[in-house]
């Protein structure tokens, strides 16, 4: 077993989380400067492992949290170590042991495998793998070889029990010690408690003698208050009988009164259906009322609306001929102007472009002169510049590349404008097309126009008369709707009323079936029983719910998969709960009936399906109706089966009475019948409502598809009117857009043009700079140069001014041509195109409805027929006039009786009420004589047992006399007030504790010898343990020593209270540890026979080698699977490190260790190495290094120090 990963997050300078994977089993070495955090690694293992840390203050345990500069403080932190049990030192049976421990300012857990575990349990673990508490020296902190370098010889004794493990039997001798303490301390009190009992026994034998005395004659006086009790309750009993007779009879009477009530609570009822129903259908009148009058008022809307058009159309007519002569007039002066206008347009564009060719062709001479002028102003200036020839001609290869690389740029740039200009040619002539198929299109809309003529007239006499039978349907419908919504409102109050007579699970329960059945289609669901029957007369409906209970709302199924299958379904919704009825697991046994006319088998009042004979077999097959109770229990017990009255009172065939008033206001059948009745009726009005429907939509699908035809017809004659506006206006378009595209080509004519000047000119610059390469460096131009520069300077003076004036005259030219095209395209052809366009639609009006003389008379038709339909609709308003009121006078009439009935129902209120007050004061009073019947039946209880001539002796008295006697009975006791009336029973008891406490005090002298016996036996044992274990530490000692210091020789003495002394070869005897005092050190390192030293006499590094020979001896007497060791090596000599390494190296091959040094001795046969680095942050990390990177460290070290 050994550590294999450590875990530190948190804890002290670790604050980043810091994991060391797979440490060595033998000997491992961490390496760090000091105060780099090795202490804090070790702390961090003691933490898991030691006591060291334990019953820590909150400020303690802050202090093993991390507060690094700069970062937030840590909340907590943990230390885990995974040990390697392979070996299943630890007692888990797995290869691996997890330990966590984790602290924070409140808490301290620890964690077994990932799980929560309790200190005391961790602790018995490492404890069962050797981690022994009495050798604490599997861990030697910095400083502990010091500590015991330094020790005292009787530290060195207190250290040698401590491995011997006397603390445990130190701490059972004092445990013993407590015992006896408390065991005197009891048997002291057992002594006390005697004496007491003694003297109040003594006391008890003088009462008992006047608790006699005082029996006798309480005795007397129980007799005489049981003879007035029993006279009082029998009195009581009998006033309580006449009070129960009494309120029977009332009963009676308010039965009948209730019965009566009930009767009238019916007819109430029904003339609150008959109300709704009445109202309902004066409503559905009102509404066919407000459909007519809607009606009508459409009706003489379109008439008024129609006898406006055909006085509009008579006046239309007279006004367009008007219209059509002063528009033609307009439009020919117009097209005067216009051919004028195009004239002057034609002469002006031949001008312009001269004017525009002129200018182009100055400019291009002005550029070409203006860039060889260039070139000489250039040349003339670099006569000056440049040093030598080669200079210059370097410079003019320059600008010749640059004048290059801008030509074939612009190049370019005219190649893209060439390819643009041809795009824009191309456009022009696809409009030209257009503006050719725009001009036929306008010539063939004449002829469609008259073909729709004809077909729209049709259509729309069609569409009107399937319009009047819809309407006629529609009022039909509305009148169901109204109904519908009615029986469906009712419905949904049946239903909410029959909800409240089940719990709310059941009612949702049935919801759930119907919508599950319906749902997954699943046969065999027929409902809850009370929709599977009807009861023949209502007179059975009270027995019939009686009976059903809340059977009634249990589910029938065919089979019992089917129930499954609907639970399931119901259980995955998690939606109510119900009963299912599987027809198929009923087993129902015949039922014999009496044959008697004064019974009824329940059963044959019902009328239901065969198919469902067994459910209702089972619910009510053994119940007979009887015409009272007493024939009711009569035929309960002869026949075994259960009898139930009209009224509702059941008698089950094992004896059992229930019944009771039943509020027939809350009659479950009363609601069923309502649920059933609203449900007919609802599901009828329904059918005729969808039939309805079914009827009115193949007749709105007709309308619509003529709708449809004609308003596509109408459609097309609007787009062939409406097409020439269109039409024109796109053509104007397409000519704008042409202009404009012709304009654009001119300008990018204009801009190739400048580009061609522009590139000649590159050229020129080009060959002037190629001609100046080469030639001789001279101080000035040439005679020819200069004469080409002054005429070159004439030159362009003259051509500038030419150019001016072409420019001139070409603006004006372009502003007179852009004024004339403004006005032709934007006033004068726009103007015409309206005209035109008005002119076409003047012309094809004939061909509209609005002002032909056709349609004039077919408007003069329907303002005929819409008359007919008001004088009709009129006729049947009046109707239904007079049915609203025939309705208003029966709701009256019934709303009268219904008053009267209501007050005779408060009336019959008033009168229960009454009976009622009536009842409470019997059943106040019942309730008086009932408590002073069990204040009685109470105080002759209180009597407690009796003697048997108590219910004798004084029944024939008289009540003064059996009064006078008690008072003289009561008399005679008070001379007994101080009596003790429990004298006899605490004379038993302190006998009996007497008893018990002398056994008591026996069983403690006896446990008080054990426990002596104990506390020698614990003396003995501790005396032999710290024996033997000097022996195992001082043999182990010297061979230690012996390894370390192959020439040297070294023992452990025990010292007594005399001056003798015992060393490691002491026999065995008999004595007390308590005579020791110490233990002593004698050693040489040069002899093995010299007497040798005392430890106090040795130098600092032999002092330290002798502590780490005790820490190893120690280890040999108690082995631990691990060790964890801080700097042994600091204050040893080389050699001594060298044998303290060697020592190491062979005790790993049986334990793993963990060591820190400064010296290179160690890293010579250690097996891992780990280096310990602390940053700015006061944050320590550790990782992994080499063999040699530890050397380096140490050598490193060393030259520092």
């Amino acid at each position: 077993m050994h550590i294999k990963t450590l875990t530190i997050q948190g804890f002290k300078s670790y604050r980043d989380q810091i994991v060391l994977d797979e440490f060595s089993p033998r000997h491992n070495v961490v390496l760090g400067r000091n105060g780099a955090g090795k202490s804090n690694f070790f702390a961090a293992i003691r933490f898991v492992l030691s006591d060291a840390y334990t019953s820590m203050s909150r400020e303690e345990r802050q202090l093993l949290l991390h507060e690094g500069s700069g970062v937030t403080s840590t909340m907590s932190a943990y230390v885990e170590i995974v040990f390697d049990n392979s070996d299943h030192r630890f007692p888990t049976g797995k290869d691996e042991l997890v330990i966590r421990r984790t602290i924070g300012t409140k808490k301290d857990e620890y964690s077994l495998d990932k799980k929560s575990s309790s200190k005391a349990d961790v602790m018995n673990l490492l404890e069962s793998a050797g981690f022994s508490k009495s050798n604490p020296y599997y861990i030697v902190p910095q400083g502990r070889i010091t500590s015991l370098t330094n020790a005292k010889d009787h530290e060195r004794l207190a250290l040698l029990k401590e491995v011997a493990g006397t603390k445990v039997y130190e701490n059972r001798r004092s445990e013993s010690e407590k015992i006896i303490d408390e065991t005197e301390s009891k048997q002291a009190k057992i002594d006390e408690l005697l004496n007491y009992i003694e003297d109040r026994l003594q006391e008890l034998e003088d009462e008992k003698e006047e608790l006699k005395e005082f029996q006798q004659s309480d005795k007397e006086r129980r007799c005489l208050e049981y003879a007035l009790h029993s006279r009082e309750l029998q009195e009581v009993t009998a006033a309580l009988e006449e009070v129960e007779e009494e309120r029977q009879q009332e009963s009676y009477n308010n039965k009948e009164r209730r019965d009566a009530s009930a009767m009238r609570e019916k007819t109430i009822q029904a003339l609150e259906l008959r109300i709704r129903e009445k109202e309902q259908e004066k409503a559905v009148l009102l509404v066919t009322r407000r459909e007519l009058e809607a009606e009508m008022s459409q009706l003489i809307k379109a008439k008024t609306e129609v006898e406006c058009v055909v006085a509009d159309m008579q006046s239309n007519q007279s006004q367009s001929a008007n219209q059509r002569t002063s528009m033609e007039a307009q439009l020919a002066k117009i097209q005067k102007n216009l051919q004028f206008k195009e004239v002057e347009m034609m002469e002006l564009e031949p001008e312009w472009d001269t004017a525009q060719k002129d200018a182009r062709e100055l400019r291009q001479s002005l550029e070409t002169s203006q860039a060889r002028l260039q070139i000489l102003y250039s040349k003339q200036g670099r006569l000056g510049q440049f040093a030598s020839m080669a200079e210059r001609d370097q410079f003019l290869k320059g600008e010749i590349k640059a004048l290059k690389d801008y030509q074939k740029k612009q190049s370019q740039a005219l190649e893209e404008l060439k390819g643009t200009a041809q795009e824009t040619k191309e456009h022009i002539d696809e409009l030209g097309s257009r503006e050719s198929d725009l001009q036929e299109s306008l010539s063939s809309r004449q002829q469609q126009l008259k073909d729709l003529e004809d077909a729209l007239g049709e259509k729309k006499d069609l569409r009107s008369a399937k319009t009047e039978r819809r309407k006629e349907l529609w009022r039909e419908d509305a009148k169901l709707e109204t109904t519908v919504g009615h029986a469906r409102d009712e419905l949904r109050t049946a239903e909410r009323t029959l909800a409240t007579m089940m719990d709310k699970d059941t009612a949702n329960g049935l919801l759930a079936v119907d919508r599950i059945a319906e749902r997954l289609k699943i046969p065999g669901v027929y409902g809850p029983l009370y929709r599977l029957f009807t009861v023949r007369s209502r007179i059975f409906n009270t027995p019939v719910e009686v009976t059903g209970g809340t059977s009634l709302f249990h589910v029938v199924v065919d089979t019992d998969e089917t129930a499954t299958r609907v639970l399931k379904a119901m259980l995955e919704e998690r939606v109510g709960r119900v009963t299912f009825v599987p027809l198929n697991r009923l087993r129902v046994k015949e039922v014999q009936y009496p044959d008697v006319e004064e019974v009824e088998p329940l059963i044959k009042q019902l009328e239901y399906d065969p198919k469902f004979e067994k459910a209702f077999q089972q619910v009510f097959g053994k119940t007979c109706v009887c015409k009272d109770l007493a024939l009711a229990s009569k035929y309960a017990r002869s026949h075994d089966l259960n009898t139930i009255t009209i009224e509702g009172d059941k008698v089950d065939r094992k004896g059992a009475i229930s019944g009771g008033y039943h509020d027939v206001r809350r009659s479950r059948m009363d609601a069923i019948g309502t649920y059933r009745h609203w449900k007919t009726r609802f599901v009828e009005e329904s059918e005729k409502s969808t039939k309805l429907k079914a009827e009115i939509t193949p007749l709105e699908q007709e309308i619509t598809h003529l709708s449809g035809e004609i308003q596509i017809d109408s459609s097309k004659r609007m787009r062939l009117l409406d097409s020439r506006e269109p039409l024109l206006k796109e053509l104007a378009t397409v000519q704008r857009q042409k202009d404009q595209l012709e304009d654009k080509l001119a300008k990018q004519r204009t801009e190739m043009s400048a580009l061609e000047t522009e590139l000649t000119s590159l050229q020129a610059q080009q060959k002037g700079y190629s001609d100046e390469i080469g030639a001789p460096l001279s101080s000035s131009l040439n005679a020819r140069e200069m004469k080409e520069l002054q005429d070159l300077v004439k030159t362009v003076d003259k051509l500038k001014t030419s150019l001016a004036e072409a420019q001139s005259k070409a603006t004006e030219l372009q502003y007179r041509k852009d004024m004339l095209e403004v006005e032709l395209s934007e006033s004068l052809r726009k103007k015409r195109d309206e005209l035109e366009g008005v002119l076409e639609r003047l012309n094809d009006a004939p061909l509209d409805d609005s002002s032909d003389t056709a349609t004039v008379e077919a408007r003069t038709r329907e303002l005929r027929t819409l008359e007919s339909s008001l004088s009709r609709f009129a006729g049947e308003l009046q109707a239904e006039e007079e049915r609203i009121e025939a309705a208003s006078a029966s709701i009256a009439a019934d709303t009268k009786e219904l008053e009267k009935e209501n007050q005779a129902q408060r009336e019959d209120g008033r009168a229960l009420s009454k009976q009622q007050k009536l009842t409470e004061r019997y059943l106040a009073k019942r309730q008086i004589l009932t408590a002073r019947k069990d204040e009685c039946s109470r105080n002759i209880r209180d009597l407690g047992v009796l003697p048997e001539e108590a219910f004798e002796k004084y029944t024939k008295e008289k009540s003064e006399r059996l009064l006078k006697k008690l008072a003289t009975v009561n008399e005679n006791l008070k001379k007994f007030g101080h009596v003790n009336k429990k004298a006899f029973e605490q004379y038993s008891n302190f006998t009996k504790q007497r008893e018990q406490l002398r056994k008591r005090r026996e069983d403690l002298e006896a446990s008080a010898k054990s426990i002596h016996a104990l506390m020698a036996t614990l003396d003995q044992r501790k005396d032999e343990a710290i024996e033997r274990t000097f022996k195992q530490v001082s043999k182990y000692f010297e061979e230690v020593f012996e390894k370390l210091v192959p020439a040297g020789r070294g023992r452990l003495i025990m010292q007594k209270n005399i001056d003798e002394t015992q060393d490691a070869d002491m026999e065995e005897g008999v004595g007390s540890v308590d005579r020791y005092t110490g233990v002593a050190i004698k050693v040489s390192f040069n002899s093995k026979v010299d007497e040798g030293l005392r430890i106090q006499q040795l130098s600092g590094g032999q002092k330290s080698l002798v502590a780490l020979a005790t820490v190893f001896a120690i280890q040999k007497c108690d082995p631990a699977p691990f060790y964890l060791f801080d700097e042994i090596d600091a204050n040893l000599d080389a050699q001594y490190r060298t044998a303290v390494a060697s020592m190491i190296h062979e005790l790993s091959g049986s334990a793993q260790f963990i060591t820190t040094t400064f010296r290179p001795e160690m890293l010579q046969k250690a097996d891992k190495f780990y280096g310990v680095m602390f940053d700015n942050q006061k944050v320590s990390s550790i990782r992994s290094i080499t063999r040699q990177n530890a050397a380096d460290f140490i050598e490193h070290e060393t030259l520092v120090q």
